[in-house]
């Protein structure tokens, strides 16, 4: 892949560290539209007091941008942890007892902690802030080529809402982008978001959490990102690992694909009416992708994400220390993070398309590549 995405740091160490490798020179870089998007990710119904009170994430980007343009050389962003000074000073005692759901007994065993902060410190959701500033910075090469990414929420909880999304219109799905920005839960149906609040509050009361299904979405795309020649290359593919990456998401489809795995062959495909105009197809069961390429529909994605697992309801665990059945410790945690899981979505999708967008065009200057993109046709693709 052209795009290389490495992030470093603990949830309590003093930073967070990110380099996104491979950016081409040119691009504008605008640091309050990286700040932007950081808060995007700390807000949302049901978040802990740690995103919504504590932290105020600011992205400091340290290297790969002069006079807010990138350089094409590696670009490094440092993000302060608030939290770190609230740490104690002396040494606590180590925790021992996994908790079920969590990277703690697989990571403890894999690399010999002894004290299961060791693997919970990085294994925590905190680390996609970095994720978020680096979206944000692929997201800025993205919009040169008038590429825009959005989501909004579908469900938590028991509570549904959904969209045809086999033939919702780019500009639908950014109306359903715009209004999900207005709410705190992300969702641009006003009843169904009243609904889940007040879901949230009942599972704060009942001492639980949440989860539920968000959408992602990229508009404009030109034809053939991605490619079928292997297994790697197919974009469907490098979509789904990334959103899978993403903690606690559990299921990716692109499309409406469990629906379509109900359907008839013949009803489930995108008849083409054109190949040049704004409406090449009438429907979009395959999410926008097809043989692991753009097909210059909207590319449409929706992700599962399971209920946190750090709950205060009691749960069985056993000691690694003693080997006795033991109850784990609770660790303060959200009620409901799909809001922010959707922001998340939006950054590794911006990741993946700015990456596939530079094996497509090439990737040393934005001129050059724009250059490149600019004989194709309407739809993205040469159709001479």
């Amino acid at each position: 892949m052209s795009l290389r995405l490495l992030t470093a740091g603990e949830s309590h160490g003093p930073e967070l560290v990110v380099v996104l490798d491979g950016m081409p020179a040119g691009v504008p870089i605008d640091q309050e539209e990286v700040d932007h998007h950081l808060r995007r990710r700390q807000q949302g119904y049901g978040r802990g007091a740690r995103s919504t009170k504590v932290e105020r994430d600011h992205a400091e980007i340290v290297s790969g941008v002069f006079q807010g343009r990138t350089t094409g050389a590696p670009i490094a962003i440092r993000i302060a942890n608030q939290d770190y000074l609230n740490q104690p000073a002396a040494p606590r005692p180590p925790i021992t007892v996994p908790r079920p759901g969590h990277a703690d007994l697989a990571g403890a065993v894999k690399y010999g902690a002894q004290d299961l902060r060791q693997i919970r410190e990085r294994a925590s959701a905190r680390e996609t802030a970095g994720r978020v500033a680096a979206g944000a910075l692929a997201g800025a090469l993205l919009s040169e080529f008038s590429i825009e990414v959005g989501s909004f929420v579908t469900s938590v909880g028991m509570i549904t809402t959904g969209w045809d999304l086999a033939h919702l219109s780019g500009e639908e799905l950014l109306a359903l982008a715009a209004a999900a920005e207005r709410d705190q839960m992300r969702c641009p149906d006003q009843s169904a978001a009243q609904l889940m609040v007040e879901a949230v509050d009942r599972a704060r009361l009942g001492r639980e959490t949440l989860g539920g299904t968000f959408v992602v979405f990229a508009t404009n795309l030109p034809l053939g990102l991605g490619s079928h020649t292997q297994w790697d290359l197919r974009l469907d593919g490098r979509l789904a690992g990334a959103m899978l990456s993403v903690p606690a998401v559990k299921g990716v489809e692109v499309g409406p694909a469990f629906e379509v795995a109900r359907m008839q062959g013949s009803l489930a495909q995108d008849p083409i009416a054109s190949v040049t105009g704004s409406a090449p197809r009438r429907s979009n069961f395959a999410g926008g992708v097809e043989g692991g390429m753009t097909d210059g529909q909207p590319l449409v994605i929706r992700c599962a994400m399971k209920p946190l697992s750090s709950v205060r309801a009691p749960l069985a665990s056993v000691d690694l220390a003693t080997g006795a059945g033991s109850e784990p410790p609770y660790i303060r945690s959200d009620i409901c993070a799909v809001p922010a899981a959707a922001v998340v979505g939006e950054a590794m999708v911006r990741v993946v398309l700015a990456s596939a967008l530079l094996d497509r065009f090439g990737g040393d200057r934005l001129d050059l590549m724009l250059a490149a993109a600019s004989g194709l046709g309407p739809a993205g693709g040469d159709v001479s």
